[in-house]
């Protein structure tokens, strides 16, 4: 029998990021953008729905008669009801681990950008500073060097792992928190307080659930160094985007650099908007996932999670 496979949102995948044809008869339509309230029409007589940030919500699933299965094209599911899915018996996978060279190579990126002082640096050189300086070089920001500084990574997966293995390079000190609210995490975890308020360098790398929504607010980024700065390549509701921006603005934190915002794409109102162009802040479109490399093991791993459910053998359940 023929599967309907619905792809959402082709055009989340960079151009050039083509998945290979699933080893069994079936009919593939591609949407490049599906809002909303199209979902429902689209995957009425589907079989399998693949979406990368899509939601797939609770009404849509019921007017959905052939549903078998969601493959979701990335690491987070927070786009897909999982209670309504399973009260349905529709299981749902994601990729894995596609992306564990990209995405902490990009937090580097981030981190060596603003310690590094390269957009405030490219930005005094544009503008003719270093003709005015007269001199080799000039001074207009501070320079941090990473070495023997601490890195607190908050999520100890594939990803905060890769993170680790470059800051071995740089000879920081690394340390993974422990959960926001223990107190004595085990398992070599820095209780969360403690590596809040010692961080030199805090990065996240952990999904965005209940729990982690906002764990970053105004309260914690009163109390983390003010020589600090903070990445997230992760979520951007991990973080209160406007405690953030009050805390550059008073100088609570040195620096943010972020990859991912709670709205994509951010409106041109979104606090964040005000800030692009600071050399304390670096703002990238949600890009640390798309090394050439990692493109590709992710439509690759998409598509077998797909053959592999066809098969009776599914993969990377959530």
């Amino acid at each position: 029998m023929t599967q309907k496979i619905v792809f959402l949102d082709r055009a989340s995948l960079a151009p050039g990021t083509a998945p290979r044809s699933p080893a069994f008869d079936h009919d593939w339509v591609d949407f490049d953008e599906t809002r909303p309230d199209q979902v429902a029409q689209r995957i009425a007589d589907a079989d399998i729905v693949v979406t990368n940030k899509v939601p797939v919500s609770e009404a849509d699933m019921a007017g959905a008669a052939n549903l078998k299965f969601i493959a979701v094209c990335a690491t987070g599911t927070d786009i897909v009801d999982l209670a309504a899915a399973k009260e349905r018996g529709i299981p749902v996978s994601n990729v894995r681990g596609y992306a564990e060279y990209s995405v902490p190579e990009h937090a580097f990126g981030l981190i060596l950008s603003l310690r590094r002082q390269i957009p405030g640096y490219t930005a005094d050189v544009k503008a003719g500073k270093w003709q005015d300086a007269g001199a080799f070089t000039f001074f207009t920001h501070e320079l941090v060097d990473l070495h023997g500084t601490r890195l607190v990574i908050v999520g100890r997966g594939s990803l905060g792992q890769g993170v680790a293995r470059i800051a071995q390079g740089f000879g920081m000190e690394i340390v993974f928190a422990g959960r926001k609210g223990d107190t004595a995490p085990g398992d070599g975890l820095v209780p969360w307080d403690e590596a809040i308020e010692t961080a030199d360098v805090l990065t996240l790398h952990c999904p965005l659930t209940p729990e982690t929504r906002g764990m970053i607010g105004a309260d914690e980024l009163k109390r983390m160094k003010s020589s600090a700065i903070l990445i997230n390549t992760a979520r951007g509701g991990l973080v209160d985007e406007d405690a953030l921006v009050a805390a550059l603005n008073a100088g609570e934190i040195a620096g943010a650099g972020f990859d991912v915002v709670s709205s994509e794409p951010p409106p041109a109102d979104h606090p964040f908007m005000a800030l692009v162009g600071r050399p304390d802040f670096v703002l990238t479109p949600h890009t640390g996932w798309a090394g050439h490399t990692a493109k590709k093991a992710m439509v690759d791993q998409l598509i077998d999670n797909i053959e592999n459910f066809h098969k009776g053998a599914p993969t990377n359940l959530v």
